[in-house]
């Protein structure tokens, strides 16, 4: 009983002294940068309060990564991206310390594989030459683990869903700039297509693949947060046909259907056909796995097939698009030994990737088990790659080459094996009764598969990328929580039916 006027006490001391403050610097400094460091404050306050907004600040900035390197008039210590990432941390820190001092930190099955995959890459620092690198990319998945475990500490009462609104924003905001510069807003002349009328897409990314891969691991969650939404909307119509039972569920569907109109939109115009393939598939594997009953997704994978089949031969797809699919398969067909090949403008992009995979090929040849070290395929990269080559792009091209090259046999084992923990607990937490939950697991399942699909020509844990990875993980380890709750209700209430 005493307690709590203590607290109070506490509570209007602070409070009292923070208004203190703000009053003796709006008094003693320039009337501009009291107004800075007050909004600051506040902004600050508003992160302790609520965590949860630090984080969706996070996956908003941490895109411009690129663009402000280059762009900005002063050199920032560390990227935008770690920067609002360490503030998330330190804002969750305060408001763990202040509202759940003597709770432990959550536990979830989604840490052990992330775990595993991080014990599996660590032997590769035997031979690595450089700490710097090798710790850089360890720090990745140290990022990726915590994120998870914040996330699952914010999750209820339903903060979640600003955090899927965190990620899907962040991606249309870029799908913009993209789409602008699509039209030639800021075009560079090497980015040309559709016969030197347009521009590809690379958002503030700087390139487009990284920006192509944004689109694609974002997409997939758009969908899925609004089928979800739709199931809800229809079954509040079904239940209560009040404009009020349903006009929240509607307005859902309507933002999350209309950015994923508009990341679609960006992923078309980022030209990656990397990420048109791994979106490919993400949406047959959507497609598959939305209905409950298996065989009405089958149904509904081969009326879909049918219809793109038609729309295909009806010649409704525009002519560059249908020409940049076609020459695919031709251009990875018929290439060897990349030192031999001769290099012209139409095979440049596929004969430079080729040559890095098998600069990868040439580590992995020379430490098959532990690999090259982690991080470290530009670092060794004079050593392996082809003269005609000699300048590294900073990965293979291609996430499992470079993970085999980087870790070797033992690293990429542990990785695929995690991943595939991490899908078959994703399909588990498919069970959801909740139409919104599983329209969330339907969108990170679809994200999955799109990472794996595209890891094939490109690696995508770049550009802070991996902080948007790691927040959907963390929402997986929610789902599939609820989940496993959800199935533990249904048999006690199976178990009373029964008695």
């Amino acid at each position: 009983m005493l307690l709590a006027p203590a607290q109070s006490r506490t509570s209007a001391l602070l409070w009292g002294g923070l208004a203190v403050l703000a009053g003796v610097l709006v008094a003693l400094l320039p009337v501009t940068l009291a107004g800075g460091v007050v909004v600051l404050g506040i902004v600050a306050l508003a992160f302790v309060l609520e965590p949860t907004l630090a984080l969706v600040l996070m996956l908003s900035v941490a895109p411009l990564k690129t663009l402000i390197a280059t762009e900005a008039p002063f050199a920032l210590p560390v990227d935008i991206g770690q920067l609002t990432f360490a503030l998330a941390v330190g804002a969750w820190a305060v408001w763990r310390a202040t509202n759940r001092r003597f709770q432990p930190l959550p536990r979830s099955r989604i840490l052990l594989p992330l775990l595993a995959i991080m014990a599996g890459f660590s032997p590769s620092l035997w031979n690595a030459i450089s700490a710097g690198a090798w710790l850089s990319e360890m720090l990745k998945w140290v990022e990726i683990l915590l994120l998870v475990v914040i996330v699952l500490d914010l999750a209820y009462p339903n903060r979640w869903t600003w955090l899927a609104f965190g990620v899907v924003t962040a991606a249309v905001l870029q799908a913009l700039i993209g789409l602008y510069e699509f039209r030639g807003g800021s075009g560079a002349p090497h980015l040309w297509v559709l016969d030197y009328t347009r521009f590809r897409a690379f958002g503030t990314f700087g390139q487009p693949n990284p920006f192509s891969a944004f689109m694609g691991l974002s997409l997939p969650l758009a969908l899925g947060m609004a089928w979800g939404y739709l199931y809800q909307a229809y079954a509040a119509w079904r239940v209560n046909r009040s404009f009020q039972a349903w006009l929240a569920p509607i307005t859902l569907l309507a933002y999350y259907g209309g950015c994923g109109v508009v990341i679609l939109a960006g992923l078309l115009v980022s030209w990656g056909r990397g990420a048109w393939l791994g979106f490919g598939a993400a949406a047959t594997v959507m497609v598959f796995f939305a209905p409950r009953k298996r065989w009405q997704g089958a149904l509904l994978l081969v009326g879909g097939g049918a219809l793109i089949v038609i729309v295909w031969l009806a010649g409704y797809v525009p002519a560059g698009i249908q020409q940049r699919i076609t020459n695919t398969l031709d251009e990875f067909v018929g290439f060897g030994d990349m030192r031999g090949v001769p290099i012209s403008d139409e095979n440049f992009a596929i004969v430079e990737r080729l040559a890095h995979w098998q600069a990868a090929y040439n580590m992995t040849n020379d430490h098959p088990w532990i690999g090259v070290g982690l991080g470290h395929y530009e670092v060794v990269y004079p050593e392996y790659g082809i003269p005609s080559w000699p300048r590294p792009l900073g990965h293979a091209h291609n996430d499992y080459l470079n993970i085999l090259a980087e870790t070797g046999i033992l690293g990429l084992t542990v990785y695929l094996a995690g991943w595939m923990v991490l899908v078959y607990w994703t399909l588990r937490a498919l069970r959801l009764s909740d139409p919104v939950w599983r329209g969330l697991v339907l969108g990170l399942l679809g994200t999955w598969t799109h990472l794996g699909v595209h890891s094939i020509v490109d690696k995508l844990y770049v550009n802070n990328l991996f902080l948007h990875i790691g927040v959907m993980l963390g929402l997986l380890a929610i789902a599939y929580q609820r989940s496993n709750a959800d199935c533990t209700n249904l048999e006690r209430e199976h178990d009373v039916e029964y008695t």
